[in-house]
């Protein structure tokens, strides 16, 4: 019975692969120094997870009525991405589960109305390509106009996914 059991495996591996082992999710790299991936194979069968837009918190929970109040464009970035992780981990994902990201960055008017790149990639890499995190994401910057209050230079949208595994 033990063997018969076991030629079964094998003729349900052999005939249909995914059950043998499931697929990773595949990042392609851009060459270095780059801080973005240029882009993502998700197998079938992943479980993503699609955050909606996130902004950041005020620094000061009881002060909320100016931007000073929610920081600098790098300011704005951490807190944002600290929020998502802490989303994430709600829902059983990491900041290494997260493969795509669209990230809108409002112009800052200390910088003449353009939008502060540089400030934005700071807060980018205190979460991607770490120690604690050596991943990097398929992602997309942009600058708009504005956000939903005059108050916030940052809002990011995420997609994390994970391989299945068989159970």
């Amino acid at each position: 019975m033990t063997a018969l059991l076991k030629s079964c495996v094998l003729l349900a591996a052999t005939l249909c692969p995914a059950l043998a082992s499931a697929a990773p999710i595949v990042r392609h790299t851009n060459p270095p120094p780059a801080l973005i991936l240029g882009g993502v194979t998700i197998p079938p069968g992943a479980e993503l997870v699609l955050l909606s837009g996130q902004v950041a918190s005020p620094i000061n929970p009881t002060k909320t009525a100016t931007m000073d109040d929610f920081g600098d464009t790098r300011t704005q970035t951490i807190s944002t991405f600290s929020k998502m992780k802490a989303v994430l981990a709600k829902l059983g994902y990491s900041m290494s589960d997260v493969v795509k990201l669209t990230a809108f960055v409002a112009g800052d008017p200390k910088m003449g109305g353009k939008m502060d790149f540089a400030g934005f990639n700071a807060g980018y890499k205190e979460f991607f390509g770490t120690s604690e995190n050596p991943n990097l994401v398929a992602r997309s910057t942009v600058q708009v106009a504005g956000l939903a209050s005059p108050n916030f230079l940052v809002e990011i949208e995420a997609v994390a996914a994970k391989a299945s595994s068989l159970k």
